[in-house]
Parts: structure tokens; sequence; C-alpha cells
């Protein structure tokens, strides 16, 4: 399994927005197609199976931390 920030490995069930969710916390699901543009050969998978590798990309939205309550960031 890759150690890398850049580098997400699903597990059975992932779904686009979940995975941001996880990664980046609540608000990062609004930038899904970020993810998707940056993993093409993967943009018509709905359910992820366990294992698939993803390029996660920098994410600079400022809305995704406004979206997170003061107490949780």
């Amino acid at each position: 399994m890759p150690d890398r920030k850049d580098i997400y490995v699903t597990i059975q069930g992932d779904t686009w927005d979940l995975i941001l969710y996880k990664i980046h916390g609540a608000g990062a699901e609004l930038e899904m197609d970020k993810l998707i543009m940056a993993n093409p050969q993967h943009r018509n998978i709905m359910f992820f199976s366990s294992g698939v590798q993803l390029s996660i990309p920098d994410l600079t939205n400022p809305f995704i931390k406004q979206a997170v309550p003061p107490w949780q960031r």
C-alpha cells in the first residue's frame, strides 16, 4: 500500500464523495469533479472494489474548511 498523501487506496464500497470526505472532511465532496478528472480511467465506477489506487488532486477550495464547524477543525 502506498504511503503517499497524493494516492488513496480504496476499500470495498468506497464512492467518489466518500473518499473525499474521508480525506478532507465535510464540504470536500463538492470537489468530486476534480477527483474524477484526476482519475479518468475510473470515471464510470460508482462503487469501488478494494485496492484501487486513485490520484488525489490538491483541493484549494476555501469553502471546504468553512463547511466544517470551528470545533471540528
